[in-house]
């Protein structure tokens, strides 16, 4: 159905039905696409426009410059979408956010204490190491 692996095309499908959303719930068209990509982007309608029609979450994906594609990244879109509706604070991108800001939370003293020391300690190794030839004066 769509020009990827079919791993990946029955994964998406698993996630799909999984949430609940089927294809007949989904509403489809094509539309000219906007931006760069010249004379394929004019001719043709690469541009996909879904819509749940249960929810009626719609997505718009030009990610891609074959149709084809669109089409999967598009239910991929919609997926995310709904995911965070549905579970909020579990979802991927949730758990993905929380971690990146964990990362980023400042030391505690502690353990900033900590880090120095081992710092400290490497840097004494260091000199330790530096080797001198009799007669060289520093």
């Amino acid at each position: 159905m769509f020009p990827v692996s079919p791993e990946k095309e029955k994964a998406l499908h698993a996630k799909l039905e999984g949430l609940g959303i089927y294809e007949k719930d989904l509403e489809e068209s094509f539309v000219r696409s906007q931006g760069k990509g010249g004379q394929n982007v004019n001719k043709t309608s690469t541009c996909v426009y879904l819509r749940h029609m249960p929810t009626g979450v719609e997505v718009k994906c030009q990610k891609a410059r074959t149709q084809g594609l669109n089409r999967y990244y598009a239910r991929v879109l919609l997926f995310e979408k709904i995911e965070r509706l549905i579970k909020g604070r579990e979802s991927e991108a949730r758990q993905r956010i929380e971690k990146i800001r964990r990362q980023k939370r400042k030391r505690s003293k502690r353990a900033k204490e900590k880090m120095l020391a081992e710092k400290r300690l490497q840097s004494l190794k260091k000199t330790g190491r530096s080797f001198s030839y009799p007669g060289e004066t520093d």
